[in-house]
């Protein structure tokens, strides 16, 4: 521990700095700029090394944050991206997207700001990358086997680089034209930006993963086929079928799932030609939903140069302190203001939305809304007598998703689902289809990238232990840990 009375000495937290709004609404590069080093160290050294570090029981990577603090604090960066990538394959993607559930479980938390957790891992992450510090690793040896991995988001990439490193030969599928699954075309690149992704597509190259884009399994390959020609299938589509909002009004032009609008718009941030893009310039931009999905629509809308942007929720809003019945360590439920809301809108809670309204063309013009009543059986409907209208040209449904898509799998490989709508699996992460596996999205539910990573790496575990008897792979997480059961 390099200060033992850090933070006592530095009580104020300092977070990484943001372009000012004005200018960065004008375009798409990263929100956040890099920290000056020695606000970073500083910073680290408010690392209490705690006696029970609870951060690394809020982090489902279980990544070792007060060593690498202490390190970061020290200026020994190249020993703490050493820390950081035992236990964590792609720390940059972490350290600008995940929400952070170490820092909600900060000792230091319980009385003061916590420590900028994230802060630390990104700084180091990106000077690693910088320092060449970052290389290949090559299998000592090849086993033998093979295995395919079905989707090249941040679960597939982590299970794929893992075996790899393990000696088997693995091929990545991914149906989209580029890889990186929700990573490439789900994240805006004001959130991160993607030559993040591109270096590690790169580095797993040179450390032999094969990568076929363009190809989706189940339509190009059967996922028979797939089967017999593997040793071992690893299923990471991801849970890509998003929650519909079936009331009067759903079929009118202007109604589109978020997903529809934040993938064209990162496809055209690539430099596509994207023909009839759903855009938002000029226009009254209605938000359903909120989480990651609502957020990454505010933001896009802004620099789409939208007249107004309007977030609803049915819900009410959550409260701005830790409740009492969500006490540390426990991850809470509080009211949060991200980077997009800085840039401007508006959010309305206890909103139902009650029906779609057209013009003459078929186009959407307004929301019908109603005040959400709270029912005795726990329901929520709209409260009678309070229905109003909001101007809408553009309406987009951040609801969430209900799992992965089910067809091919069903009827080509007879997979079974569980009653959430994910694929089912075990304990090893085995569907009950032998030498099927379900890692991420496609078996959690819509979940973290974070989340994704952690179970990629305990996924190739399963799967090395499955091909070669027995593993050395770390294995972090199990389905069902942090409560959450998969059973069927």
């Amino acid at each position: 521990m390099a200060d033992p009375r850090g933070f006592l000495k530095h009580r104020e937290r300092r977070d990484r700095p943001s372009r000012p709004v004005p200018v960065r609404i004008m375009d798409f590069h990263e929100v956040y700029e890099r920290q000056e080093k020695d606000t970073v160290q500083t910073q680290a050294g408010r690392c209490m090394d705690c006696g029970i570090p609870f951060c690394h029981t809020g982090c489902p990577l279980g990544n070792l944050i007060p060593e690498w603090n202490d390190l970061v604090h020290r200026d020994q960066m190249e020993e703490a991206s050493a820390r950081l990538h035992m236990t964590n394959n792609f720390p940059e993607f972490t350290g600008r997207v995940c929400p952070a559930p170490c820092e909600t479980s900060c000792v230091l938390g319980i009385n003061q700001p916590a420590v900028t957790i994230k802060q630390s891992e990104v700084s180091i992450a990106d000077e690693a990358i910088e320092q060449g510090w970052v290389e290949p690793v090559i299998p000592q040896r090849l086993t033998g086997k093979t295995v395919a991995v079905v989707g090249s988001g941040p679960a597939g990439m982590a299970a794929a680089q893992q075996l790899t490193r393990a000696g088997h030969t693995v091929a990545v599928y991914e149906r989209d034209d580029r890889l990186g699954g929700l990573l490439r075309y789900g994240i805006p690149d004001f959130k991160m930006e993607k030559q993040h992704v591109d270096f590690r597509i790169e580095q797993m190259e040179a450390e032999g993963t094969r990568f076929y884009p363009s190809t989706a399994i189940g339509e190009d390959i059967s996922w028979d086929a797939l089967r017999e020609s593997y040793d071992a299938v690893v299923v990471a589509t991801g849970a890509m079928v998003p929650r519909d909002l079936p009331i009067p009004g759903r079929g009118l032009d202007g109604v589109h799932f978020a997903m529809e609008y934040l993938v064209q718009s990162n496809r055209a941030t690539h430099g596509d030609d994207v023909e009839d893009q759903i855009h938002a310039e000029g226009k009254h931009v209605i938000v359903l939903g909120g989480g990651d999905t609502g957020a990454d629509c505010i933001g896009t809308a802004h620099r789409h140069g939208a007249a107004s942007v309007t977030t609803l929720a049915i819900g009410t809003q959550p409260p701005q302190e830790r409740p009492e019945n969500q006490p540390w360590p426990v991850d809470p439920k509080v009211f949060e203001v991200t980077s997009a809301d800085e840039e401007g809108g508006e959010r309305r809670y206890l909103a139902s939305t009650v029906e779609f309204l057209g013009d003459e063309d078929g186009g959407v013009r307004a929301l019908k809304i109603a005040e959400t009543q709270y029912n005795e059986d726990g329901s929520r409907t709209p409260k009678e007598g309070t229905e109003h209208e909001i101007p809408a040209d553009l309406v987009l449904l951040a609801l969430g998703f209900t799992g992965p898509e089910q067809d091919t799998l069903s009827e080509q490989l007879g997979t079974g689902f569980d009653r959430r709508g994910a694929l089912g699996r075990g304990e090893d992460y085995m569907t009950d289809v032998d030498g099927v596996f379900s890692v991420g999205d496609a078996g959690r539910g819509a979940s973290l990238v974070v989340w994704a990573i952690a179970e990629g790496r305990a996924v190739a575990k399963e799967v090395d232990s499955y091909l070669e008897g027995e593993s050395r792979l770390p294995a972090p997480v199990k389905p069902s840990d942090h409560g959450i059961s998969l059973s069927a």
